[in-house]
């Protein structure tokens, strides 16, 4: 055992409810530190993207159904499809004068930790570069310009960035909030995996990168530009293209990303937060991942599912 590891089970030790206590966590909720389910980069150039409105889509058994589904041409519409299937708004809610959204991804107590980014080069009608997916207003803010002439990526592929704010889930859960997290990132790599079913793509996960990596590419480890924000955690990057598997080293894309031009600055979520848990801080930097060699790996493939049975009309 090491002592991250040590480290680790404390932690899952420490943040497991018991028959005699509850895990630590704030006595109530305080809504006047609520934060912000909605995270922005002020000054980042803005990307308006189409929704599906009544376009036709797959059935579920589609998905399952080898060969079923030819792939979307790659474009802002199909990427704009991607982006709205799985981390959209899917409706709003209303209870007095309070208002609030729930999304297509799944979330702990709809907390929303989760971030979006998508990282292009040669992608139809989208400048080369890093953007924000900012689900509110259905667009992406260009965190980064890359250099003319530099194309980290293959054609037909893009990568997709995922990110956790663990204070969205810390304000209510408290200590737990770092497991919260993990849950939903869980749910938004399936959310994305389905989504890009739709489409006939494929979703190659990038295991081999560390999170400095990717906190590298996606820019949260840019100081000057989250100044008092709350700060987002690197989870894990996919690749999205046309082929089965895909697999995208580092050091290209990153040198895309170092030699860019970044712009934005991130919104803070809550002005003050009465209370922080440096335990998340310390078992996060405990569950760090170094970058590893290049392992090849594929999901399992779907189970095949049999014809939807015909629908039928219950009489009145």
């Amino acid at each position: 055992m090491t002592a991250s590891s040590d480290r680790v089970l404390a932690y899952h030790q420490r943040t497991k409810h018991h028959f005699q206590r509850y895990a630590p966590g704030p006595a109530g909720l305080d809504w006047d530190t609520q934060p912000d389910p909605f995270r922005s980069f002020a000054g980042a150039p803005l990307r308006e993207l189409p929704l599906l409105g009544d376009a036709p889509l797959p059935t579920y058994t589609d998905l399952y159904r080898p060969g079923a589904l030819s792939a979307r041409t790659p474009g802002i519409p199909a990427l704009a499809a991607l982006l709205e299937l799985a981390f959209g708004l899917s409706a709003w809610k209303r209870y007095g004068d309070t208002r609030w959204a729930l999304r297509c991804n799944p979330s702990s107590g709809n907390l929303h930790p989760t971030e979006a980014y998508v990282v292009t080069s040669g992608w139809p009608g989208l400048a080369d570069g890093v953007h924000h997916y900012l689900s509110r207003d259905h667009l992406l803010e260009q965190r980064c310009i890359f250099a003319d002439g530099i194309q980290p990526l293959p054609p037909g592929t893009f990568l997709l960035g995922l990110s956790s704010i663990h204070w969205r889930e810390a304000w209510k859960y408290g200590e737990r909030a770092y497991r919260y997290c993990q849950h939903d990132i869980g749910h938004a790599l399936a959310a994305a995996r389905y989504a890009a079913a739709t489409l006939g793509w494929h979703v190659h996960l990038l295991a081999g990168w560390s999170d400095a990596d990717i906190a590298a590419l996606l820019g949260i480890d840019r100081d000057a530009d989250f100044g008092t924000a709350e700060r987002e955690h690197p989870d894990l990057l996919l690749s999205v293209s046309l082929t089965e598997s895909l697999h995208v080293a580092p050091e290209t894309s990153l040198a895309a990303a170092q030699t860019g031009h970044w712009q934005g600055r991130a919104n803070r979520l809550s002005e003050t937060h009465g209370i922080d848990w440096p335990m998340i801080d310390q078992v996060a930097a405990a569950c760090a991942k170094p970058r590893t060699a290049h392992q090849p790996w594929q999901p399992p493939p779907l189970p095949e599912l049999p014809p939807a049975p015909a629908r039928s009309v219950r009489p009145n």
